[in-house]
């Protein structure tokens, strides 16, 4: 409860859907479509209960399966002509609570604290209806007139526009007085009726709203940017950047003269030994793994010397610290890294290392044969 106000949350999902069959139990990113919506549901930690309501029993497994609870609605309001306002008032009616919040599975990217930022504001600020909405900020026109700008004013950035709001319909709220009131007076109360209304930005990929197959598409590549923000990490182009691409004329012009590329792939050599036997006097290096999937290369200059500044717009890379001590830089930061130290580059960050001290330093480079190291510097 929150002020005393019993709290739930109603989760629709009829079994039929026109232009996606089954769309509530398609698999998104492994789990059923309406189970997103559970779980941010019961994540957020402000409902006293959350029902699936659906008329199919197969939502009962669901919601089993998942620890929420399930009411079964009448099958005449699970058909294509049921409106929002028969199937909710037929909850509210045989659901004792205070509030009702409805979250639709068709927005999986919803999260928790979107969701309790939403209840949280409707019993703080005391609405009656809150209806979830969605800011265009950009000129919109209604049956063929202006409805945020002029046509007699100058053009104007989208960004000093006032913003038309769209129903984002993940989520709408009622008090379940204000409800029955609208309903008993207007026989509707799903847009809010008579009662005191409030409209709450949502922003961002809780606006994905899957209609289409095409939606379900937009919703696995979010899901996947969430998972991993770095895969999208941007990227600009930038004019006259030299590229290399070829490790041993890579190493050559950061100064390792004396290469060994033919002993690779070996089923089990020694790191120490490699080094043991190696001229102290001057830098070497040699391949030790290279394969279709990575490579390793152990690579030891002396001090002074190291890699020129550069990045790899598609790879990540990262090195093992094996002997001595190596100065490194990332994106203008330096520091300090040692023997046991594992030091990781991300993909479009500008690295470099230098051996420092007063010994040769070591290092086991591990990446990918012909990954583009970029120069920025030429």
């Amino acid at each position: 409860m929150i002020d005393g106000k019993r709290i739930v949350a109603m989760i629709p999902a009829r079994l039929g859907s026109q232009r996606v069959p089954r769309k509530n139990l398609r698999l998104l990113a492994g789990k059923p479509l309406i189970a997103w919506a559970i779980e941010a549901a019961k994540d957020s930690g402000v409902f006293d209960e959350v029902y699936v309501n659906s008329e199919a029993d197969v939502f009962a497994d669901v919601a089993a399966r998942w620890g929420v609870r399930f009411y079964k609605r009448p099958a005449d309001l699970a058909s294509n002509a049921a409106i929002n306002d028969a199937f909710a008032d037929d909850f509210v009616r045989n659901v004792e609570a205070d509030v009702l919040v409805q979250l639709l599975p068709t927005s999986p990217l919803i999260t928790p604290e979107e969701i309790r930022e939403f209840v949280e504001r409707m019993v703080r600020e005391g609405f009656e209806t809150l209806v979830s909405v969605e800011d265009h900020r950009i000129a919109c026109v209604f049956e063929g007139e202006p409805v945020n700008f002029s046509t007699l004013e100058p053009h104007r950035s989208s960004q000093t526009m006032t913003p038309v709001q769209s129903y984002a319909t993940v989520l709408m709220a009622w008090t379940y007085d204000s409800w029955k009131r609208d309903m008993a007076e207007l026989g509707c109360a799903y847009h809010g009726g008579s009662s005191r209304i409030g409209y709450h930005v949502v922003k961002g990929l809780a606006t994905i709203d899957i209609d289409n197959e095409e939606d379900f598409h937009l919703a696995e590549v979010a899901l996947a940017y969430r998972a991993d923000p770095t895969r999208l990490e941007p990227r600009f182009w930038e004019p006259d950047l030299v590229s290399e691409c070829e490790v041993p004329a890579i190493l050559k012009r950061d100064g390792v003269l004396v290469e060994d590329f033919d002993h690779e792939n070996l089923e089990c050599v020694n790191v120490f030994e490699i080094i043991e036997e190696a001229d102290d006097d001057r830098s070497w290096c040699r391949r030790v793994v290279n394969t279709e999937n990575n490579s390793a290369t152990l690579i030891s200059q002396l001090p002074g010397e190291g890699n020129r500044l550069h990045y790899h717009p598609e790879w990540n890379e990262w090195w093992y610290i094996v002997k001595g001590t190596w100065r490194w830089e990332i994106e203008g930061t330096e520091r300090i890294v040692r023997p046991g130290d594992v030091v990781f580059m991300r993909k479009g960050r500008v690295h470099c290392i230098t051996a420092v001290g007063d010994e040769p330093a070591v290092r086991l480079a591990v990446s990918k044969d012909l990954v583009p190291h970029v120069y920025p510097e030429g």
